[in-house]
């Protein structure tokens, strides 16, 4: 069994920078990939940024690329997402959650577990 438990959200004006925190629960934490998701009121869930087992390979989507940047610390089993930059656009609840594999993923599918969520909320 494994739980996440994100922290950070909150309310920020357009250009500024927010940093995303997840704690998890778990002995295997250090196995897998981690990623952030995130989802717009009215809208589907979508993939954010991933990285791998190592922390030494992340992907993004391309509307946060150069301006997100996910990283894992192993011994504190944490996974954290700064975002710079902040646009209305990237309002949503955002998940952190746990892969079933070792390499980065794009798809919800391929996660097992996920938090409750944080609220971002980017006002113009």
């Amino acid at each position: 069994q494994v739980q996440l438990v994100e922290s950070g959200g909150g309310l920020v004006q357009a250009g500024g920078s927010l940093r995303l925190s997840c704690a998890a629960s778990g002995r295997t934490f250090s196995n897998y990939a981690m990623g952030w998701f995130r989802q717009a009121s009215g809208k589907e869930r979508e993939f954010v940024a991933t990285i791998n087992w190592r922390g030494d390979t992340t992907y993004y989507t391309d509307s946060v690329k150069g301006r997100f940047t996910i990283s894992r610390d192993n011994a504190k089993n944490t996974v954290s997402l700064q975002m710079n930059s902040l646009k209305p656009e990237d309002t949503a609840v955002y998940y952190c959650a746990k892969s079933r594999y070792s390499s980065g993923r794009y798809y919800s599918n391929e996660y097992d577990y996920w938090g409750q969520g944080t609220q971002v909320t980017v006002s113009s």
